[in-house]
């Protein structure tokens, strides 16, 4: 898979950047030899199977593309997890190797250095390719190892449109599904991978201005605060084409933000997960998806549909299955999590399943209750949840980011005004300003409140 992509990049420009960031360009050629010294190395070890905890990315990306060579299922952890949330994954997952490019002492475990990977010898022996094991993003909880094929994985990619000398940024992390799909449209494409010094917002914007980024893919937060950290003549200095936006509910804001910086650029909204792949692309620049997802046939490649309130999936592209279940059948339809509402031909998102506020018994939704506060000027960002109360079992609370140099008593009396038309159970009770909201993988954190975040 994507060692097949590097090779045929290679074949046709070696001398193409592959990857580009400060201080870095790793051509195609140097690429592909990497990968394959990887995979012979993997081979003659014979491991087949191992988790990878490598902080340097252009490292992570030869590996991924070395187990691709040798048949080896490579499952990548989050760098920021410590030794205790690696060996909780370890033995969660059953793995028995892991690479790293730390020091890590995990009981039971044997850790290998990706240096260590460097032998010679002759070209990879073709093999089985064993399913590709991706991590959910776990923003509410332990995350879970979905099998991929990768086969499976290539064919959802549709680089239509892309070039060979664009530039995508990844913003994503690689262990995430958002982050792989970035990596294979620039593999598929021959194109450049963009990496920035982290992926901080401020980070991604300087990258974008320094490296000449033509498509950028990020979260809704992500963009939240990238928009703000530019003005309208910087924003012309980047040659960007593309917009996309995924992960997150996409609030009206955001996308009046991009339009503003960015008039002629193409922005689209991907919905997609872990489980289910790419399931819709739009770019008509509304919040929610076009009703018309419902009424697609059994020839879509996804298929939608709301059981009481929430939004169902059919997926012939999406996750073998759980890592340890049994694979999920052709004509299963599976629950997203995701709650929404229908009306004025959208579909929009109203919350997670896990995430109603119950207040006397009326169920509240955060999102939209998050949209409004959002809007007001001076609020960066907010997370509604709810907080446990003796008389109404819960009420909703807020908590908030505030702009600098903002007048907080000020705002406070503009987000209750701004929440007076809401029903009774959904106005906040208590609004909190705090300097950060924990993140995960670029989106809030819905299962802690607050925590720490370096902060874009």
């Amino acid at each position: 898979m994507l060692n097949e992509l590097v090779r045929a990049a290679a074949a046709d420009a070696p001398e193409r950047p592959a990857l580009l960031g400060p201080g870095l360009t790793y051509t195609y050629g140097e690429l592909a030899d990497r990968s394959r010294t990887v995979a012979v190395a993997l081979q003659a070890r014979r491991i087949d199977r191992f988790a990878c905890v490598v902080g340097d990315r252009a490292d992570l990306i030869a590996l991924l593309c070395g187990a691709s060579g040798a048949g080896s299922d490579a499952c990548a952890y989050a760098w920021a997890l410590d030794d205790a949330g690696v060996h909780d994954l370890c033995t969660a997952f059953g793995h028995r190797v892991v690479i790293t490019d730390r020091p890590l002492e995990i009981p039971g475990v044997e850790t290998v250095h990706p240096r260590d990977l460097d032998a010679t010898g002759e070209a990879p022996r073709p093999g089985g390719q064993a399913p590709v094991t991706i991590l959910t993003t776990g923003t509410t909880g332990r995350p879970k190892a979905a099998r991929h094929d990768r086969r499976r994985l290539v064919a959802g990619v549709h680089a239509r449109g892309l070039r060979a000398d664009d530039r995508l940024l990844l913003a994503y992390n690689l262990h995430q599904f958002a982050g792989v799909q970035v990596l294979l449209h620039a593999l598929v494409a021959g194109a450049t991978l963009v990496l920035p010094a982290s992926n901080r917002p401020r980070d991604g914007v300087a990258a974008m201005v320094d490296l000449g980024v033509t498509h950028a893919s990020a979260t809704p937060t992500f963009w939240r605060f990238a928009v703000a950290q530019l003005d309208p003549d910087t924003a012309a200095r980047i040659p960007l084409r593309q917009v996309t936006l995924g992960g997150e509910a996409v609030p009206a804001r955001v996308l009046d933000e991009i339009r503003r910086l960015f008039p002629t650029v193409r922005v689209s909204q991907v919905y997609a997960s872990t489980e289910f792949g790419t399931g819709v692309s739009v770019r008509d620049r509304e919040t929610g998806l076009p009703a018309s997802v419902l009424d697609r046939d059994d020839s879509a490649a996804v298929q939608w549909k709301v059981v009481d309130g929430e939004l169902y999936v059919r997926s012939k592209v999406g996750m073998l299955g759980y890592l340890g279940e049994p694979d999920i059948g052709a004509d299963d339809w599976r629950p997203t999590g995701d709650l929404v509402a229908v009306g004025d031909g959208r579909v929009h998102f109203v919350g997670r399943t896990s995430e109603v506020i119950n207040v006397g018994g009326v169920k509240v939704h955060p999102l939209p209750v998050e949209e409004l506060i959002s809007a007001v000027p001076g609020v960066r960002l907010a997370h509604a949840y709810g907080r446990t109360n003796a008389l109404t079992g819960q009420i909703v609370a807020v908590d908030v980011v505030a702009d600098p140099d903002t007048d907080r008593d000020e705002l406070d009396a503009a987000i209750r005004k701004a929440c007076a038309g809401l029903p009774s159970a959904a106005q906040p009770r208590r609004i909190r300003f705090v300097d950060e909201l924990r993140l995960r993988e670029g989106k809030i954190a819905r299962d802690e409140v607050p925590g720490s975040v370096v902060v874009p």
